[in-house]
Protein backbone atom coordinates (compact mmCIF):
# COMPACT_ATOMS: atom_id res chain seq x y z
CA UNK A 1 0.00 0.00 0.00
CA UNK A 2 1.30 3.44 -0.94
CA UNK A 3 2.10 5.66 2.02
CA UNK A 4 1.93 9.42 1.54
CA UNK A 5 3.59 12.15 3.56
CA UNK A 6 2.39 15.70 2.99
CA UNK A 7 4.93 18.41 3.85
CA UNK A 8 3.99 22.09 3.91
CA UNK A 9 6.65 24.75 3.37
CA UNK A 10 4.85 28.07 3.96
CA UNK A 11 7.61 30.52 3.03
CA UNK A 12 11.29 30.77 2.23
CA UNK A 13 12.18 32.33 5.58
CA UNK A 14 10.25 32.96 8.77
CA UNK A 15 9.46 36.67 8.73
CA UNK A 16 9.73 37.02 4.95
CA UNK A 17 5.94 36.88 4.78
CA UNK A 18 3.50 34.78 2.80
CA UNK A 19 -0.01 35.07 1.45
CA UNK A 20 -2.43 33.93 4.15
CA UNK A 21 -4.98 32.55 1.66
CA UNK A 22 -2.33 30.54 -0.17
CA UNK A 23 -1.13 29.17 3.16
CA UNK A 24 -4.68 28.13 4.02
CA UNK A 25 -4.80 26.10 0.81
CA UNK A 26 -1.79 24.20 2.08
CA UNK A 27 -3.35 23.74 5.51
CA UNK A 28 -6.55 22.43 3.90
CA UNK A 29 -4.51 19.59 2.37
CA UNK A 30 -3.88 18.40 5.95
CA UNK A 31 -0.09 18.15 5.90
CA UNK A 32 1.63 15.78 8.29
CA UNK A 33 4.26 18.39 9.17
CA UNK A 34 4.84 22.11 8.67
CA UNK A 35 8.48 23.16 8.37
CA UNK A 36 10.09 26.51 7.79
CA UNK A 37 13.60 27.86 7.54
CA UNK A 38 14.40 31.04 9.46
CA UNK A 39 17.95 31.80 8.42
CA UNK A 40 20.92 31.39 6.18
CA UNK A 41 24.40 32.67 5.42
CA UNK A 42 22.95 34.40 2.33
CA UNK A 43 23.03 37.84 3.92
CA UNK A 44 26.62 37.59 5.06
CA UNK A 45 28.22 37.25 8.49
CA UNK A 46 26.52 40.16 10.31
CA UNK A 47 23.70 38.14 11.92
CA UNK A 48 26.15 35.54 13.20
CA UNK A 49 28.69 38.07 14.39
CA UNK A 50 26.26 40.48 16.03
CA UNK A 51 23.46 38.14 17.08
CA UNK A 52 20.95 40.54 15.49
CA UNK A 53 18.47 38.78 13.15
CA UNK A 54 18.00 39.99 9.61
CA UNK A 55 14.20 40.14 9.89
CA UNK A 56 12.28 42.07 12.50
CA UNK A 57 10.44 40.67 15.51
CA UNK A 58 7.24 42.17 14.09
CA UNK A 59 7.62 40.26 10.81
CA UNK A 60 8.54 37.03 12.58
CA UNK A 61 5.59 37.39 14.96
CA UNK A 62 3.15 37.83 12.08
CA UNK A 63 4.31 34.66 10.33
CA UNK A 64 4.75 32.58 13.46
CA UNK A 65 1.25 33.43 14.67
CA UNK A 66 -0.27 31.96 11.50
CA UNK A 67 1.96 28.89 11.71
CA UNK A 68 1.13 28.20 15.36
CA UNK A 69 -2.60 28.60 14.77
CA UNK A 70 -2.46 26.14 11.86
CA UNK A 71 -0.35 23.67 13.83
CA UNK A 72 -2.90 23.79 16.63
CA UNK A 73 -5.80 23.07 14.27
CA UNK A 74 -4.00 20.23 12.52
CA UNK A 75 -2.24 18.83 15.61
CA UNK A 76 0.94 18.21 13.61
CA UNK A 77 4.58 19.13 14.29
CA UNK A 78 5.89 22.58 13.41
CA UNK A 79 9.66 22.66 12.80
CA UNK A 80 11.62 25.91 12.42
CA UNK A 81 15.39 25.99 11.98
CA UNK A 82 18.22 28.53 11.95
CA UNK A 83 16.26 30.77 14.30
CA UNK A 84 17.42 34.36 14.43
CA UNK A 85 18.95 34.06 10.93
CA UNK A 86 22.30 32.65 12.09
CA UNK A 87 21.03 30.04 14.52
CA UNK A 88 22.80 31.44 17.56
CA UNK A 89 21.45 30.57 21.01
CA UNK A 90 20.04 34.08 21.36
CA UNK A 91 18.12 33.57 18.13
CA UNK A 92 16.50 30.40 19.43
CA UNK A 93 15.59 32.13 22.68
CA UNK A 94 14.20 35.15 20.83
CA UNK A 95 11.87 33.09 18.62
CA UNK A 96 10.89 30.96 21.63
CA UNK A 97 9.91 34.12 23.54
CA UNK A 98 7.75 35.21 20.62
CA UNK A 99 6.12 31.77 20.49
CA UNK A 100 5.29 31.90 24.20
CA UNK A 101 3.74 35.36 23.82
CA UNK A 102 1.62 34.22 20.88
CA UNK A 103 0.52 31.12 22.79
CA UNK A 104 -0.65 33.27 25.71
CA UNK A 105 -2.50 35.67 23.41
CA UNK A 106 -4.14 32.93 21.32
CA UNK A 107 -4.83 30.42 24.07
CA UNK A 108 -2.57 27.77 22.51
CA UNK A 109 -0.89 24.89 24.30
CA UNK A 110 1.98 22.83 22.94
CA UNK A 111 5.09 20.93 23.89
CA UNK A 112 8.04 23.11 22.88
CA UNK A 113 11.44 21.68 22.06
CA UNK A 114 14.52 23.88 21.66
CA UNK A 115 17.81 22.86 20.04
CA UNK A 116 20.92 24.99 20.60
CA UNK A 117 23.83 24.88 18.17
CA UNK A 118 26.27 27.57 19.37
CA UNK A 119 29.65 26.08 20.26
CA UNK A 120 31.88 26.85 23.28
CA UNK A 121 35.39 27.84 22.21
CA UNK A 122 37.00 25.31 24.56
CA UNK A 123 35.09 22.40 23.00
CA UNK A 124 36.13 23.43 19.49
CA UNK A 125 39.76 23.87 20.52
CA UNK A 126 39.75 20.37 22.00
CA UNK A 127 38.32 18.99 18.76
CA UNK A 128 41.01 20.92 16.86
CA UNK A 129 43.76 19.56 19.10
CA UNK A 130 42.44 16.03 18.50
CA UNK A 131 42.51 16.49 14.72
CA UNK A 132 38.74 16.34 14.37
CA UNK A 133 38.21 19.63 12.52
CA UNK A 134 38.94 19.50 8.80
CA UNK A 135 38.85 22.24 6.13
CA UNK A 136 36.40 22.21 3.25
CA UNK A 137 37.39 23.40 -0.21
CA UNK A 138 38.75 26.97 -0.24
CA UNK A 139 38.65 27.17 3.55
CA UNK A 140 40.74 29.96 5.07
CA UNK A 141 43.90 29.03 6.95
CA UNK A 142 43.10 29.05 10.67
CA UNK A 143 44.59 28.03 14.00
CA UNK A 144 42.96 27.10 17.29
CA UNK A 145 42.71 30.75 18.36
CA UNK A 146 40.04 31.42 15.74
CA UNK A 147 37.47 29.50 17.78
CA UNK A 148 37.67 32.12 20.54
CA UNK A 149 37.63 35.09 18.15
CA UNK A 150 33.86 35.18 17.67
CA UNK A 151 30.68 33.08 17.78
CA UNK A 152 30.64 29.69 16.07
CA UNK A 153 27.57 27.58 15.30
CA UNK A 154 27.35 23.98 14.15
CA UNK A 155 24.89 23.03 11.40
CA UNK A 156 22.69 20.13 12.47
CA UNK A 157 21.23 17.39 10.35
CA UNK A 158 17.95 15.57 10.95
CA UNK A 159 18.96 13.61 14.05
CA UNK A 160 18.55 16.24 16.83
CA UNK A 161 15.19 17.24 15.33
CA UNK A 162 14.07 13.62 15.14
CA UNK A 163 14.92 13.08 18.80
CA UNK A 164 12.54 15.88 19.80
CA UNK A 165 9.89 14.43 17.49
CA UNK A 166 10.30 11.10 19.30
CA UNK A 167 9.92 12.99 22.58
CA UNK A 168 6.53 14.23 21.42
CA UNK A 169 7.37 17.88 20.79
CA UNK A 170 4.69 19.78 18.91
CA UNK A 171 6.86 22.81 18.10
CA UNK A 172 10.60 22.55 17.50
CA UNK A 173 12.75 25.68 17.32
CA UNK A 174 16.29 24.88 16.26
CA UNK A 175 19.54 26.73 16.01
CA UNK A 176 21.63 26.50 12.86
CA UNK A 177 20.33 23.65 10.75
CA UNK A 178 20.69 22.32 7.27
CA UNK A 179 17.74 23.82 5.41
CA UNK A 180 16.80 20.45 3.96
CA UNK A 181 16.98 18.69 7.34
CA UNK A 182 13.96 20.66 8.53
CA UNK A 183 11.77 19.11 5.82
CA UNK A 184 13.44 15.67 5.81
CA UNK A 185 13.29 14.97 9.55
CA UNK A 186 9.66 13.84 9.83
CA UNK A 187 9.31 11.62 6.72
CA UNK A 188 12.84 10.28 7.22
CA UNK A 189 11.90 9.29 10.77
CA UNK A 190 8.80 7.46 9.52
CA UNK A 191 10.56 5.40 6.87
CA UNK A 192 10.10 7.35 3.63
CA UNK A 193 12.52 6.70 0.79
CA UNK A 194 15.67 8.69 1.68
CA UNK A 195 16.48 9.79 -1.86
CA UNK A 196 13.00 11.14 -2.52
CA UNK A 197 12.83 12.64 0.97
CA UNK A 198 16.02 14.64 0.67
CA UNK A 199 15.20 15.68 -2.89
CA UNK A 200 11.73 16.87 -1.90
CA UNK A 201 13.29 18.77 1.00
CA UNK A 202 15.82 20.44 -1.28
CA UNK A 203 13.01 21.44 -3.64
CA UNK A 204 10.87 23.18 -1.00
CA UNK A 205 13.56 24.47 1.38
CA UNK A 206 13.06 28.06 0.15
CA UNK A 207 9.29 28.01 -0.17
CA UNK A 208 8.12 28.99 -3.63
CA UNK A 209 11.56 30.11 -4.81
CA UNK A 210 11.34 27.56 -7.62
CA UNK A 211 7.92 28.79 -8.75
CA UNK A 212 7.34 31.10 -11.69
CA UNK A 213 7.49 33.88 -10.68
CA UNK A 214 9.48 33.05 -7.53
CA UNK A 215 8.07 34.40 -4.28
CA UNK A 216 8.17 34.07 -0.50
CA UNK A 217 5.00 31.96 -0.60
CA UNK A 218 4.66 28.25 -0.04
CA UNK A 219 4.82 24.83 -1.63
CA UNK A 220 3.19 21.54 -0.72
CA UNK A 221 4.81 18.14 -1.28
CA UNK A 222 3.01 14.81 -1.58
CA UNK A 223 5.80 12.31 -0.87
CA UNK A 224 4.98 8.74 -1.94
CA UNK A 225 6.86 5.47 -2.27
CA UNK A 226 8.36 6.02 -5.75
CA UNK A 227 7.91 9.75 -6.45
CA UNK A 228 6.89 13.06 -4.99
CA UNK A 229 4.58 15.74 -6.33
CA UNK A 230 5.35 19.36 -5.56
CA UNK A 231 2.71 22.00 -6.08
CA UNK A 232 2.59 25.75 -5.76
CA UNK A 233 -0.12 27.26 -3.55
CA UNK A 234 -0.28 30.85 -4.77
CA UNK A 235 -2.77 31.53 -7.60
CA UNK A 236 -1.13 32.95 -10.69
CA UNK A 237 2.12 31.05 -10.12
CA UNK A 238 3.24 27.84 -11.74
CA UNK A 239 5.93 25.18 -11.65
CA UNK A 240 7.77 23.63 -14.56
CA UNK A 241 10.17 20.67 -14.70
CA UNK A 242 12.96 23.14 -15.44
CA UNK A 243 12.15 25.47 -12.56
CA UNK A 244 12.01 22.56 -10.09
CA UNK A 245 15.18 20.91 -11.41
CA UNK A 246 17.03 24.24 -11.37
CA UNK A 247 16.57 24.64 -7.63
CA UNK A 248 19.03 21.80 -7.03
CA UNK A 249 21.73 24.26 -8.11
CA UNK A 250 20.60 26.98 -5.70
CA UNK A 251 23.30 27.56 -3.04
CA UNK A 252 25.06 24.51 -4.41
CA UNK A 253 28.17 24.18 -6.53
CA UNK A 254 27.10 20.94 -8.22
CA UNK A 255 23.82 20.65 -10.19
CA UNK A 256 23.31 17.04 -9.14
CA UNK A 257 25.05 16.39 -5.80
CA UNK A 258 23.93 17.97 -2.52
CA UNK A 259 26.05 17.25 0.55
CA UNK A 260 24.39 16.74 3.94
CA UNK A 261 25.91 15.77 7.29
CA UNK A 262 24.96 12.12 6.87
CA UNK A 263 25.51 11.68 3.14
CA UNK A 264 24.93 13.01 -0.36
CA UNK A 265 21.74 13.53 -2.32
CA UNK A 266 22.36 12.40 -5.91
CA UNK A 267 19.82 13.73 -8.43
CA UNK A 268 21.75 12.61 -11.52
CA UNK A 269 19.01 10.19 -12.58
CA UNK A 270 16.06 12.26 -11.38
CA UNK A 271 13.19 12.92 -13.78
CA UNK A 272 10.71 15.79 -13.72
CA UNK A 273 7.22 15.58 -15.21
CA UNK A 274 4.62 18.34 -15.42
CA UNK A 275 1.29 17.09 -14.07
CA UNK A 276 -0.40 20.45 -14.55
CA UNK A 277 0.67 24.10 -14.42
CA UNK A 278 0.97 24.04 -10.64
CA UNK A 279 2.37 20.53 -10.09
CA UNK A 280 5.55 18.67 -11.04
CA UNK A 281 6.19 14.97 -10.36
CA UNK A 282 9.76 13.98 -9.48
CA UNK A 283 11.35 10.52 -9.44
CA UNK A 284 14.72 8.85 -9.38
CA UNK A 285 16.94 10.61 -6.82
CA UNK A 286 18.97 8.52 -4.42
CA UNK A 287 20.73 9.22 -1.16
CA UNK A 288 24.25 7.87 -0.62
CA UNK A 289 25.21 7.55 3.07
CA UNK A 290 28.56 9.06 3.99
CA UNK A 291 31.40 6.89 5.23
CA UNK A 292 31.90 9.42 8.02
CA UNK A 293 29.39 11.80 9.58
CA UNK A 294 30.42 15.48 9.41
CA UNK A 295 28.98 18.66 10.92
CA UNK A 296 29.75 22.00 9.31
CA UNK A 297 30.94 24.93 11.42
CA UNK A 298 30.21 28.59 10.72
CA UNK A 299 32.07 31.36 12.51
CA UNK A 300 32.23 35.13 12.30
CA UNK A 301 34.50 37.72 13.84
CA UNK A 302 34.55 41.52 14.14
CA UNK A 303 37.06 43.14 11.79
CA UNK A 304 36.29 46.85 12.16
CA UNK A 305 33.68 49.58 11.86
CA UNK A 306 32.42 51.27 8.73
CA UNK A 307 31.14 54.59 7.50
CA UNK A 308 29.90 54.89 3.92
CA UNK A 309 29.40 57.79 1.55
CA UNK A 310 27.18 57.59 -1.52
CA UNK A 311 27.67 59.97 -4.42
CA UNK A 312 27.08 60.31 -8.12
CA UNK A 313 28.43 62.12 -11.16
CA UNK A 314 27.14 62.73 -14.66
CA UNK A 315 29.97 64.85 -16.08
CA UNK A 316 31.74 62.88 -18.83
CA UNK A 317 35.09 64.51 -18.12
CA UNK A 318 34.90 63.66 -14.43
CA UNK A 319 33.75 60.09 -15.21
CA UNK A 320 36.78 59.53 -17.43
CA UNK A 321 39.20 61.15 -15.00
CA UNK A 322 37.92 59.73 -11.70
CA UNK A 323 39.57 56.27 -11.78
CA UNK A 324 42.96 57.92 -12.33
CA UNK A 325 42.47 60.19 -9.30
CA UNK A 326 41.83 57.50 -6.75
CA UNK A 327 45.47 56.48 -6.16
CA UNK A 328 46.74 60.04 -5.48
CA UNK A 329 43.60 60.65 -3.40
CA UNK A 330 44.58 57.72 -1.17
CA UNK A 331 48.06 59.22 -0.71
CA UNK A 332 46.43 62.50 0.30
CA UNK A 333 44.12 60.76 2.78
CA UNK A 334 47.03 58.87 4.37
CA UNK A 335 48.86 62.13 4.90
CA UNK A 336 45.69 63.71 6.27
CA UNK A 337 45.23 60.84 8.76
CA UNK A 338 48.79 61.28 10.03
CA UNK A 339 48.30 65.04 10.28
CA UNK A 340 44.91 64.95 12.05
CA UNK A 341 45.46 61.99 14.37
CA UNK A 342 49.19 62.18 14.92
CA UNK A 343 50.44 58.77 15.88
CA UNK A 344 47.16 57.54 17.36
CA UNK A 345 45.84 56.18 14.04
CA UNK A 346 48.02 54.26 11.59
CA UNK A 347 46.84 54.84 7.98
CA UNK A 348 47.52 51.15 7.29
CA UNK A 349 44.74 50.30 9.78
CA UNK A 350 42.20 52.27 7.74
CA UNK A 351 40.70 51.04 4.47
CA UNK A 352 39.23 53.61 2.08
CA UNK A 353 37.56 51.96 -0.88
CA UNK A 354 35.86 53.49 -3.91
CA UNK A 355 33.41 51.42 -5.96
CA UNK A 356 32.39 53.02 -9.25
CA UNK A 357 28.97 51.63 -10.19
CA UNK A 358 28.57 51.81 -13.93
CA UNK A 359 32.27 51.20 -14.50
CA UNK A 360 32.75 47.59 -13.41
CA UNK A 361 32.13 47.89 -9.66
CA UNK A 362 30.45 44.48 -9.42
CA UNK A 363 32.82 42.31 -11.48
CA UNK A 364 35.93 44.48 -11.19
CA UNK A 365 38.76 43.23 -13.42
CA UNK A 366 36.56 40.35 -14.62
CA UNK A 367 34.17 42.74 -16.38
CA UNK A 368 34.10 41.72 -20.06
CA UNK A 369 32.14 44.59 -21.58
CA UNK A 370 33.56 47.97 -22.46
CA UNK A 371 30.80 50.46 -21.74
CA UNK A 372 30.69 54.22 -21.72
CA UNK A 373 28.65 55.17 -18.67
CA UNK A 374 26.44 58.22 -18.95
CA UNK A 375 26.45 58.57 -15.18
CA UNK A 376 28.42 56.97 -12.40
CA UNK A 377 27.39 55.91 -8.90
CA UNK A 378 30.20 56.11 -6.35
CA UNK A 379 30.24 54.19 -3.07
CA UNK A 380 33.04 55.16 -0.69
CA UNK A 381 33.61 52.85 2.27
CA UNK A 382 35.84 53.77 5.20
CA UNK A 383 36.74 50.92 7.56
CA UNK A 384 38.64 51.64 10.77
CA UNK A 385 39.27 49.98 14.14
CA UNK A 386 36.43 51.95 15.79
CA UNK A 387 33.33 53.84 14.65
CA UNK A 388 34.47 57.26 15.85
CA UNK A 389 37.66 57.03 13.80
CA UNK A 390 35.81 55.77 10.72
CA UNK A 391 33.35 58.64 10.95
CA UNK A 392 36.00 61.29 11.58
CA UNK A 393 38.02 60.15 8.56
CA UNK A 394 34.88 59.98 6.40
CA UNK A 395 34.19 63.68 6.93
CA UNK A 396 37.34 64.80 5.17
CA UNK A 397 37.11 61.97 2.63
CA UNK A 398 33.61 63.17 1.70
CA UNK A 399 34.75 66.79 1.51
CA UNK A 400 37.82 66.10 -0.60
CA UNK A 401 36.01 63.62 -2.87
CA UNK A 402 33.46 66.25 -3.84
CA UNK A 403 36.22 68.57 -5.10
CA UNK A 404 38.89 66.36 -6.64
CA UNK A 405 41.21 68.23 -9.03
CA UNK A 406 40.23 67.81 -12.68
CA UNK A 407 43.08 68.91 -14.99
CA UNK A 408 40.67 69.62 -17.85
CA UNK A 409 38.88 72.27 -15.77
CA UNK A 410 40.18 75.50 -14.24
CA UNK A 411 39.12 76.49 -10.73
CA UNK A 412 37.03 74.58 -8.19
CA UNK A 413 35.01 71.70 -9.63
CA UNK A 414 32.23 69.67 -8.01
CA UNK A 415 33.22 66.10 -8.83
CA UNK A 416 30.57 64.24 -6.83
CA UNK A 417 27.00 65.05 -5.86
CA UNK A 418 25.71 63.60 -2.58
CA UNK A 419 22.03 62.66 -2.19
CA UNK A 420 22.15 63.00 1.60
CA UNK A 421 23.13 65.77 3.98
CA UNK A 422 25.33 65.00 5.80
CA UNK A 423 26.73 62.44 3.35
CA UNK A 424 28.45 60.29 5.97
CA UNK A 425 26.42 57.20 7.00
CA UNK A 426 27.71 55.11 9.89
CA UNK A 427 27.20 51.42 9.14
CA UNK A 428 28.46 50.12 12.43
CA UNK A 429 30.47 46.93 13.02
CA UNK A 430 31.84 44.89 10.13
CA UNK A 431 32.13 41.11 10.37
CA UNK A 432 33.68 38.43 8.22
CA UNK A 433 33.22 34.68 8.03
CA UNK A 434 36.16 32.82 9.53
CA UNK A 435 35.42 29.14 9.00
CA UNK A 436 34.62 26.75 6.19
CA UNK A 437 35.32 23.60 8.17
CA UNK A 438 33.63 20.46 9.45
CA UNK A 439 33.84 18.38 12.57
CA UNK A 440 34.63 14.82 11.48
CA UNK A 441 33.15 11.68 12.95
CA UNK A 442 30.87 13.12 15.64
CA UNK A 443 27.76 11.45 16.94
CA UNK A 444 24.92 13.23 15.07
CA UNK A 445 23.64 14.98 18.20
CA UNK A 446 26.97 15.37 19.96
CA UNK A 447 27.35 19.11 19.44
CA UNK A 448 23.77 20.13 20.22
CA UNK A 449 21.85 20.83 23.43
CA UNK A 450 18.11 20.46 23.82
CA UNK A 451 15.40 21.48 26.26
CA UNK A 452 11.69 20.70 26.42
CA UNK A 453 8.89 22.66 28.09
CA UNK A 454 5.14 22.80 28.16
CA UNK A 455 3.73 26.08 26.81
Amino acid sequence: MTVEFRILSPTGALGAGFDADAFERGVAAQPHVIACDAGSTDSGPAALGSGIPKLSDQAVTRDLRLLLRARNRLDVPLIIGSCGTAGRDTGVDQVAAIARTIAAEEGLNFKLGLIYSEQPAQRLQELWDNGRIAPLENAPAVDRDIFAAGPVVAMMGVEPIQQLLRDGCDVILAGRASDTALFSAYPHLHGADPGLTWHAAKTIECGAACAIPPSANGLLVHLRDDHFDVETLMPGTRLTPRSVAAHTLYENGDPFLVREPSGTLDTTDATYEAIDEQTVRVRGARYVPAEQYTIKLEGATLVGYQTVIIGGVRDKVVIDRLPKLLSPAREYFDAKIRDVFGGSVDPSDVDIEYKLYGAGAVLGPNENTDTEPVELGVLITITAPDQATAHAISTFVAHASSHLPIPEYDGLVSTLAYPFSPPEIDRGPLYRFTLNHVVTGPEPSELFRTSIEEV
